[in-house]
């Protein structure tokens, strides 16, 4: 069993290097794609969590100089009024910032956040669900969670559950999750032990959850189609870009310096995210996966709708949610 341990975890290892690499390459060649122009968006509202900082932060500048009402959600307030001041500092004035405390890893705070939102806004035409965590040891979250599954996954549903009433006054409003190619390297959702905690390898946990989040976009945006509301679910893949988000890799303990040589920028990055929040392209258009600001096929397993819908009733289940969005 140890052998079949230690094996599972190099193959993950040697996935993440080959899908990592593959990535880099499409950025290189979709490099003239991956562009969004700004646009006008004065009197449209957006909630952005981890907007404090990386890809999150400067995804909130673009917002911002779109002229729209930013509410960021994130763990450390003065972190988030950071993040604000420097982008004021940086000389652009326009648009409005909030910023509300928001811890993923507990589905109160959550709830806490959403209720804030739902009191102080009568609408929301975009909500993004940037914030993760990648490979963290293993922990679980005070409502019994692997960390990975909670923060990157089931918190993200749980907000977007409780947002929906918001999200479904305005026309064509937007939900984005920002994922991950990782989704490739899961071979399965373990229903079983969804917290994967015997043998617990992070990076095989985190490829869990990024599928979640690609299967979840599927399977939600096709039941708001058949409810005929006006929110549409995108996936987007922002690229290899070097935040913090590497800071428990292997790539990152052993040659720290590679990554500033062979990433995607944070801007570059952000632009990825900021192509299917704002741009006309992606209008009405939801349940699609984008990559370097182009649509592409998510994995098989992603597609498959069988375990979308399995997906979908875990995840109401374990939430004690009878309807999403109701």
């Amino acid at each position: 069993k140890k052998i079949s341990f230690v094996l599972d975890y190099i193959l993950f290892e040697i996935v993440y290097f080959a899908l990592g690499g593959q990535s880099m390459i499409e950025d290189i060649i979709l490099q003239s794609k991956n562009k969004c122009a700004l646009v006008n968006k004065n009197g449209e509202v957006a909630v952005v969590t981890g907007g404090s900082r990386g890809i999150g932060a400067t995804l909130v500048k673009k917002l911002l100089q779109c002229e729209m009402t930013v509410i960021i959600g994130c763990r450390n307030i003065e972190a988030g009024l950071k993040a604000v001041r420097h982008i004021r500092e940086e000389g652009i004035t326009k648009g409005e910032a909030h910023v509300y405390k928001l811890d993923l890893e507990s589905m109160q705070s959550v709830r806490e956040f959403a209720n804030e939102v739902l009191k102080n806004f009568e609408y929301l035409n975009l909500l993004v669900n940037n914030a993760g965590i990648m490979f963290p040891p293993y922990r679980e979250t005070v409502d019994g969670f692997e960390s990975q599954l909670a923060v990157n996954y089931l918190a993200p549903f749980y907000l977007t559950h409780l947002l929906m009433p918001l999200l479904n006054k305005k026309e064509a409003s937007r939900v984005v999750m920002v994922t991950s190619c990782a989704h490739i390297a899961a071979r399965q959702i373990h229903f079983e032990s969804m917290n994967m905690k015997k043998n617990y390898i992070p990076s095989a946990a985190y490829a869990q959850s990024k599928l979640c989040q690609v299967l979840f976009t599927s399977v939600i945006d096709r039941q708001l189609r058949e409810r005929n509301c006006n929110v549409y679910v995108l996936a987007v893949h922002p690229g290899i870009v070097n935040t913090d988000l590497f800071n428990g890799t292997s790539l990152k303990k052993i040659f720290p310096w590679v990554l500033k040589f062979i990433c995607k920028d944070v801007d570059a990055g952000a632009t990825s995210v900021l192509a299917p929040c704002i741009s006309p392209s992606w209008n009405k258009k939801g349940g699609i996966y984008l990559s370097n600001c182009t649509v592409t096929s998510p994995s098989k397993l992603a597609q498959n709708v069988e375990l979308q819908k399995e997906l979908l009733r875990y995840s109401l289940n374990v939430l004690n949610i009878s309807t999403f969005g109701e």
